[in-house]
C-alpha cells in the first residue's frame, strides 16, 4: 500500500530527504497514518499559515480603505460635498457596481497567469492611490466606481488562493483567519478615524476627512509592496517552497479529492468559465448570496446605527469597536467547529438566527444597552457570510478554473445586494430604522431557505455516491474519487 509516491523523475529515492517524505506503509494497518509524514505536513501548514496570515491585514486595508466613506460621514463629508437625498447611498452603491464588474475577470486573470503573489498587492497598489486621489477630488461618484474596480480581483483571488492550499476540512477556519480583516477593518479602521477625525481638522488647510483617505490610502501602498515578497502562488509554481515541499503540498490536495487538474493547472481558464456559467448549482449559490448581503447591508451604516444611541462623533465611533471585536471571536469558533465536524449549513443559520434576534430587539426597543447589545449579535453575522465561500470552494473542489469562476461570480452577483441595500437605510426611517431592519429579517430569511435547499440536494447526492460505490463493480466507472463526499 503506497500512501504518496511523487515521479522518481522529479524526486529520486537516492535524496534522503525524500525517505522520510515518501513512505511506503505496507507494514503499518490500514487507517494509521505515518507520523513522519504527518510531522512534514505540520511543518508544511505552519509555514503556510504564517505566509497567508498577511492577507489579514491585506483584507483590513481592503475594508479600511472601502468603508471609510461611512466615518468620513461623521465628520461633514457630505456637507463639504454638498451631496443630499440619495446621493449619499449612490455614492455607496456605485462601488458595487466597478466591483460586479471586475469580480470574474480578475478570477479568470489570476488563474491564466498564476501569480497572485504579483496580482492581488497591484490590485493594492491601485486602490490605494485612488483612495488618497479621493480626498483631493471632488467628483466622489466617479472615484468610488473606479474604486470598486481596483478591489473587485481582490477577496474572490483571496478565496481561491486560500482554495489552491488547503484540504476541504482546513478551507473554512482558514478562509475565516485571512478573512477577519473584516473584523480588524471595524474596530482598527473606527479607531484610527477616530483619531484621525478627532485631531486633524484643518491641518494644512484640510478638514479631517480628507486626511482619512490620505492616510488610509498611504498604508494601503506601503503594505502591498511588502506583500509581493511575502504572499505566495499556487502549490506547482511558488519559488520559496522546496521540492520536497512543493510534492507534499500537491499529494495532499490530490488525496482529499482534488483534481489532477489542479495540481498541473492543465484546465484552460475558458473551459472553467463555461463549465461554471452552465452549473446551476453556481448560479444558485450567487442570487441566494445576494439575499445574504441585502440582510448584511447594515455594515455600511454600523457607525450610523451606532450614533442612534445618541453620542458624539468621537464616542460613536470608539463604540463601533467592541462588537466588531466580538464577531471576530465568533468566526473564529465557528468556523473551527464547521471544520472539526465538517458542518458548513447548520453553522451558517446558526449565525443567521443570531442577527435576525439582533434586528427584532432593534425593531422592539430604543434602549441604549439593548439595542448596543444587538449591534455584538448584528456583527457576528459576518462569520455565517464567511463559511458561505469555505462550502462554494469544497463544492467545486475537484475543478480549479470552474472554483476560481464560480467564486468570483458568487461574489459578484452576491454584491448586487450592496447595491440594493444601500438603499433601505434612508435617513427619514431613522432613528428606529424598523423598515430597514425588517427588509434585513426578510432577506436573511430567504437566503436561509435558499441555502437550506442546497444543503437537502448536496445530501442527496452524498447518499447516491455512497450507494455508486457499493454497487459499482469497477472502479473506474466512477465518477468521484472513492470517498470523496460533498461537505454540507
Amino acid at each position: 500500500m503506497l500512501r504518496y509516491l511523487p515521479p522518481l523523475k522529479e524526486c529520486p529515492l537516492s535524496d534522503p530527504k525524500m525517505v522520510d517524505a515518501v513512505v511506503m506503509i505496507d507494514d503499518v494497518p490500514a487507517g494509521v497514518r505515518c507520523h513522519t509524514r504527518d510531522d512534514l505536513e505540520r511543518r508544511l501548514l505552519r509555514k503556510l499559515d504564517l505566509r497567508m496570515s498577511i492577507i489579514l491585514i491585506l483584507y483590513a486595508l481592503n475594508l479600511i480603505d472601502r468603508t471609510n466613506i461611512s466615518n468620513a460621514r461623521l465628520q461633514g463629508f457630505e456637507k463639504d460635498l454638498h451631496l443630499h437625498g440619495e446621493q449619499y447611498a449612490t455614492t455607496l452603491s456605485i462601488l458595487s457596481v466597478g466591483y460586479i464588474t471586475m469580480q470574474v475577470p480578475g478570477n479568470m486573470i489570476l488563474h491564466w497567469l498564476e501569480r497572485p503573489s504579483v496580482i492581488l498587492p497591484c490590485c493594492m497598489l491601485v486602490w490605494g492611490t485612488i483612495s488618497i486621489l479621493s480626498g483631493f477630488y471632488t467628483g466622489i461618484v466617479v472615484a468610488r466606481f473606479f474604486l470598486g474596480l481596483a478591489e473587485a480581483p481582490f477577496f474572490p483571488g483571496v478565496v481561491f488562493l486560500v482554495s489552491k492550499w488547503y484540504k476541504r476540512d482546513e478551507v473554512a477556519l482558514r478562509i475565516a483567519l485571512v478573512s477577519s480583516g473584516i473584523f480588524l477593518s471595524a474596530a482598527f479602521g473606527s479607531l484610527l478615524a477616530s483619531g484621525i477625525l478627532h485631531n486633524m481638522q484643518d491641518k494644512l488647510g484640510q478638514a479631517a476627512w480628507r486626511w482619512l483617505f490620505y492616510i488610509e490610502g498611504g498604508i494601503t501602498i506601503s503594505v502591498a509592496i511588502c506583500a509581493m515578497f511575502i504572499l505566495p502562488d499556487f502549490p506547482y509554481n511558488t519559488r520559496w517552497f522546496t521540492p520536497e515541499e512543493r510534492e507534499l503540498a500537491i499529494s495532499r490536495l490530490a488525496e482529499d479529492g482534488h483534481d489532477n487538474a489542479d495540481e498541473l493547472g492543465k484546465q484552460t481558464t475558458m473551459q472553467g468559465l463555461r463549465d461554471a456559467v452552465s452549473d446551476w448549482k453556481v448560479w444558485f449559490f450567487s442570487f441566494a448570496t445576494m439575499f445574504q448581503i441585502v440582510g448584511q447591508s447594515f455594515t455600511g451604516y454600523f457607525p450610523t446605527l451606532c450614533a442612534t444611541l445618541g453620542y458624539d462623533a468621537t464616542v460613536t465611533l470608539l463604540l463601533c469597536a467592541p462588537p466588531w471585536v466580538f464577531g471576530g471571536m465568533i468566526a473564529f469558533a465557528l468556523t473551527w467547529y464547521s471544520d472539526k465536524k465538517k458542518k458548513r449549513y447548520q453553522c451558517f443559520m446558526v449565525s443567521n438566527a443570531l442577527c435576525i434576534l439582533a434586528f427584532i430587539i432593534s425593531i422592539s426597543t430604543m434602549d441604549k444597552a439593548a439595542r448596543y447589545i444587538s449591534l455584538f449579535l448584528m456583527a457576528q453575522v459576518i462569520s455565517g457570510y464567511l463559511l458561505l465561500f469555505g462550502w462554494i470552494s469544497n463544492t467545486f473542489a475537484r475543478e480549479p478554473a470552474k472554483r476560481a469562476i464560480a467564486i468570483a461570480l458568487m461574489n459578484a452577483l452576491g454584491q448586487t445586494g450592496s447595491v440594493i441595500g444601500a438603499y433601505i437605510w434612508p435617513s427619514s426611517w431613522g432613528p428606529t430604522y424598523r423598515y430597514s431592519y425588517a427588509i434585513c429579517i426578510a432577506a436573511l430569511g430567504v437566503s436561509t431557505g435558499m441555502f437550506g435547499g442546497m444543503y437537502l440536494y448536496l445530501k442527496h447526492l452524498n447518499e447516491q455516491i455512497e450507494r455508486n460505490e457499493q454497487d459499482v463493480h469497477d472502479i473506474n466507472e466512477l465518477r468521484d474519487p472513492i470517498g470523496f463526499r460533498y461537505l454540507v
